[in-house]
């Protein structure tokens, strides 16, 4: 949901004051709180855009907004942000608690709080991520063979809630465990292609699913701006067995890796080249149709620009892509991106992998927050069979 494109913001309040590296922000940056503090020819923006990272004080940002997007059409959102730091210590990495509500116009309602806590000195890594969606979607069966036009109708609810908690072992290394509930109910599909609807079928799509099971997490993350980092490196594993004692439907495993990197290029520049690869497999038993992997149903529904959400689905999905990050304006209010991604997505039910969706675009960047470094990210992308859209985000794609 996250290719929201905004038309308007309506409310925007911004408390600045996080940087990863205080000396980049420059007094000659520029940022869309200083354009408005300048249309409204008032300074109270700007007098909070002096704030140093303090623990304790909270920094909001909020903004209503009218929008569109590949999967939903228009849609009334409101997104805002809690960001604050647990100790003043310069290595300090930024917590930030993350609400999105979202209204369509295909009857889409969406509610998300996500959560990612660091305790004092980074010593504990406390990462939520609790949804409640009521959503008609369309799905265009399995495997990467499938057709735009072929789709089945799909409306659910649906109820996410995953707790994940890692300790530090060493400096930048995390590991932990925690618990993920998926539970889709009220599930009524139909199609006008009764080909795809028995493809859907055959799988097996009931009134209801239930997932349940343990995280099992190693993280290693050296980035103190994960919004938009200068550079560094990222690593997420995550394993997630799915037991029958704990009520899911069936028992069956999951493996998901994510791996980023960030290097600056030219060297010492801001400029940057991001390379981002996602591997996502299921495997010992059949997940549930809507918990398999599926574009833009990553953690951060970000996985395949070019593509409408659910577009490709199977047990399996590798995804890699790379994004070159460029300043266009010296002040740093507005810059650019071209990239390039590809998916690789299992055959159903063989679970051979004879299909890339290649993907790709170029984009815009609106400093929103030059301290934090948040950036609003307007792209447009495209993939195979005609597919195309604007996507948009508050802060980096990856």
């Amino acid at each position: 949901m996250k290719e929201i494109f905004l038309i308007s913001i309506l409310f925007s309040v911004a408390f600045k004051g996080f940087s990863q590296s205080p000396d980049k922000v420059k007094k000659t940056d520029k940022d869309l709180i200083d354009v408005v503090s300048g249309i409204l020819n008032t300074r109270w923006a700007s007098k909070h855009d002096s704030l140093g990272k303090k623990s304790g004080r909270v920094y909001f940002s909020g903004a209503p907004s009218l929008g569109y997007s590949l999967t939903s059409g228009a849609s009334a959102i409101f997104v805002g942000d809690f960001a604050f730091f647990a100790s003043e210590h310069p290595e300090q990495k930024i917590s930030i608690v993350y609400l999105d509500v979202l209204y369509t116009q295909k009857s889409q309602f969406v509610v998300r709080i996500q959560n990612n806590l660091w305790a004092t000195d980074n010593k504990l890594n406390i990462v939520s991520d609790w949804r409640y969606y009521w959503y008609p979607q369309k799905t265009y069966g399995l495997g990467g063979q499938s057709v735009l036009e072929n789709n089945v109708a799909q409306t659910y609810s649906y109820i996410r809630l995953h707790q994940t908690v890692l300790k530090s072992f060493r400096p930048n290394w995390y590991a932990g465990m925690g618990v993920a509930w998926d539970y889709h109910y009220d599930i009524v599909q139909s199609s006008d292609n009764p080909t795809v609807l028995d493809e859907v079928n055959s799988y097996g799509v009931g009134s209801s699913s239930t997932s349940s099971g343990i995280l099992f997490n190693l993280l290693y993350d050296d980035r103190i701006n994960s919004i938009n980092p200068w550079g560094g490196k990222y690593m997420n594993i995550i394993y997630r067995p799915n037991f029958t004692a704990f009520g899911s439907d069936g028992s069956w495993q999951m493996l998901m890796i994510d791996l980023r990197k960030y290097i600056p290029f030219p060297k010492r520049s801001e400029n940057l080249i991001a390379l981002w690869s996602y591997t996502w497999i299921t495997f010992n038993g059949d997940a549930p149709y809507l918990d398999l992997p599926a574009t833009a149903w990553d953690m951060s529904s970000n996985m395949g620009r070019g593509y409408i959400q659910g577009r490709f689905r199977s047990k399996n999905i590798l995804y890699v892509e790379s994004e070159y990050r460029f300043k266009i304006s010296r002040n740093g209010l507005f810059g650019g991106v071209v990239f390039a991604n590809a998916q690789a997505i299992s055959d159903w039910p063989t679970n051979e992998f004879k299909t890339i969706a290649p993907g790709g675009g170029a984009g815009v960047r609106l400093k929103f927050n030059k301290h934090s470094r948040a950036n609003v990210c307007i792209d447009y992308a495209f993939g195979q069979g005609g597919s195309q859209g604007v996507f948009v985000n508050l802060g980096e794609v990856f």
